[in-house]
């Protein structure tokens, strides 16, 4: 017998393995070795064939799960709706159309084409929307690391729409071998996002909330407001009430987080407690129970107060007609006797605290990142005041002439800019010529109202206002005669277009940046000719005093004609800035010779400072209010004119007054 054994035992040894074929239940190889895609699409076929919203999950997660290369070729043709099936065997294809309803079929294993087949032999898979976006979501895993960036980042878009926590690894792998700079950077971040809510220990979330702590991205809130969703949970109070879950808070019924009548109408809704009877269903009771002129033992007629009706309504509960009432003191009984806990849609505590420390951060700096872009608008706004105002703060501040035509200037300088980029197509040239273009425009014309007009209306400021207003009228309907009343386009520079984006939260335009830099030019110009030319002194000095000044032989005339045309000159080239970003019509000057009178005067008349600083005030004022009220800016408008009647009635002479001689002392 142990020879026998022995024998067998050796032959045993000797002899070749079975193939795998023969023994299903061997442990297999890797797929990509042993399985052909279409071995996979055919133990699905079933699946795919009913093609069902409901059910196809699983055949979506056999072909990605799979490993096999062909993958992403079927789940492409399949979501595209290219995926055909031959009815004589039941094989799966990728199809497209021939000639004369042939279709001609390329097997997904090599891509080799293998005929082509008239219709009737063929059935197309017509994937549903709900099924097109689970395929999506499956080549994602593949995209993640496709040779192409642009497939990889539309990859990186489809899972920030729709996260999911099987794709969080396959999100790590590719990591790794990501070699663009801005999609390494998308990708780490999503990573994060997705391990706070997908994380697979409560340690690996915690850190993943704690490192993005404080963050201003919109994405971050967003992941993290589901962990602290709440749901409010009833349970009666005693020894033994337990409330399962992740408590966040216990509510007191009657304080300012839970009234008293809420907490009552929470326990009606669980059926814990009767529902309060309105008057509407005390009425109707009342009508439904009518017999003979009599409801609850009170004629009908002498219920006309809720005293009376109540009565009637409590006859009715005595006698079982009716529900009874429920009291204040039925409500404060059953209230009392229950216990109401908000608990966290998380179940994880640690996750919550850091979620909520987090959540808290990000809402300070939030708040900070909103005042600082409050203020860059103020900032902007004030610029855009200052450029208006600057050459009235001359004609006005400093020559005391009231010209009522300076928003028409503006509006010159607006359309010579327009007028220009009809002829000179590049937009940066065009503006460059525009800008001294239009000062030398509205200097001309501003020497020719000062020669025609105002030098006769010299220390008569009615008259001069009078006048300037007709002139502004005339202006307007000269340029309505000329362009129509339409809006005309003045393109701003390729360059300017944009943002600087400085986080989620505090953002300036390329042109409003541009607008605050040529308000600080303009503000340098007009300090060096005040301060340092012949003509800024001659202008300071007739200003002052002009007979003095004509006795030094400074002709007043000539100077009074070149401050006029300065102040003029550069209402014209604000036009050209402001129409970069504003609607140029003829109507436009009257958009801001309010703003600029006000500018000069809350500033302090004949000091460009106080004109930067009147501006600084009124932009930041609006803005505020605007904030305050975000969708009535005439309300804005209305408060800033309010406030600066009541601003001048304590400093009359604005924010800084010239003082001694120069202030008419």
């Amino acid at each position: 017998m142990k020879t026998l054994f022995t024998a067998m035992f050796c032959a045993l040894l000797t002899t070749p393995l079975a193939s795998a074929q023969s023994f299903p239940q061997a442990e297999p190889k890797a797929p990509s070795q042993t399985q052909d895609v279409q071995d996979v699409l055919q133990s699905q076929r079933a699946l795919i064939e009913e093609s069902s919203r409901r059910t196809i999950g699983p055949a979506i997660e056999a072909l990605a799960g799979s490993g096999l290369p062909q993958v992403p070729r079927v789940l492409e043709a399949w979501q595209a709706k290219d995926m055909w099936q031959r009815k004589s065997d039941g094989l799966f294809f990728a199809g497209e159309k021939a000639a004369d309803a042939q279709y001609r079929l390329t097997d997904f294993s090599d891509g080799e084409v293998i005929g082509t087949y008239p219709k009737e032999d063929l059935s197309q898979i017509k994937p549903n929307s709900g099924i097109r976006a689970m395929i999506a979501t499956a080549l994602v895993r593949f995209q993640l690391s496709d040779p192409d960036p642009s497939r990889r980042a539309a990859a990186l878009d489809s899972l920030a729409r729709d996260p999911q926590a099987g794709l969080l690894d396959p999100l790590r792998v590719s990591i790794d071998g990501e070699t663009d700079p801005d999609l390494l950077a998308r990708k780490q971040r999503l990573e994060r996002l997705m391990t706070v809510s997908f994380g697979a220990t409560t340690g690996e979330r915690v850190a993943a909330i704690e490192h993005m702590s404080g963050d201003l991205g919109v994405d971050f809130r967003g992941t993290l407001n589901p962990i602290l969703t709440t749901r409010r949970i009833v349970t009666e109070t005693g020894e033994n009430s337990v409330v399962a879950g992740n408590v966040a808070a216990e509510l007191v019924p009657g304080g300012d987080e839970l009234s008293l009548q809420a907490a009552y109408d929470l326990l009606v809704d669980q059926g814990r407690a009767p529902a309060m009877v309105t008057k509407q269903a005390r009425d109707a009771a009342l009508a439904a129970n009518i017999r003979d002129g009599r409801v609850g033992g009170l004629p009908v007629h002498t219920l006309s107060s809720d005293l009376s009706r109540d009565t009637a309504y409590d006859a009715l509960v005595a006698t079982g007609l009716a529900e009874p009432r429920v009291t204040t003191s039925d409500v404060a009984e059953a209230v009392a006797r229950h216990r109401f806990v908000d608990v966290y849609a998380d179940p994880d505590p640690r996750v919550t605290t850091a979620a909520a420390a987090a959540l808290n951060a990000s809402q300070t700096r939030v708040t900070l990142g909103q005042a600082a872009d409050l203020g860059l608008d103020a900032l902007s706004l004030a610029s855009i005041y200052f450029l208006a105002a600057i050459g009235l703060a001359i004609t006005f501040g400093v020559m005391g002439v009231i010209n009522m035509a300076h928003g028409e200037f503006i509006m010159m300088g607006a359309y010579t800019g327009y007028v220009v980029q009809q002829f000179v197509t590049n937009h940066t040239a065009s503006i460059l010529l525009a800008v001294p273009l239009a000062f030398a425009v509205t200097f001309a014309a501003g020497v020719a109202l000062e020669r025609l007009v105002i030098r006769w209306l010299y220390h008569r400021p009615l008259e001069t206002l009078l006048a300037t207003f007709g002139v502004s009228i005339a202006l307007q309907q000269l340029a309505k005669n000329i362009f129509g009343t339409q809006a005309r386009p003045l393109t701003a520079p390729g360059w300017l277009d944009g943002a600087w984006v400085i986080n989620d939260v505090v953002a300036i335009s390329y042109i409003r940046i541009a607008i605050f830099a040529l308000a600080l030019i303009f503000l340098g110009l007009f300090l060096f000719i005040m301060k340092r030319t012949r003509l800024g002194l001659e202008t300071r000095a007739v200003t002052q005093n002009p007979r003095m000044a004509a006795s030094m032989g400074i002709n007043p005339d000539r100077v009074n004609m070149l401050t006029f045309g300065l102040g003029s000159g550069i209402a014209g080239i604000a036009g050209v800035v402001i129409g970069l970003f504003a609607k140029v019509t003829s109507e436009m000057g009257g958009d801001y010779i309010v703003q600029s009178f006000m500018t000069v005067v809350v500033g302090g008349v004949g000091n460009i400072w106080g004109t930067l600083a009147g501006a600084a005030m009124i932009g930041g004022f609006q803005k505020g209010v605007e904030w305050l009220n975000p969708s009535n800016t005439l309300a804005a408008q209305t408060y800033m004119i309010v406030f600066i009647i009541i601003f001048i009635q304590f400093r009359p002479r604005g924010i800084i007054a010239l003082k001694g001689r120069a202030a008419g002392d």
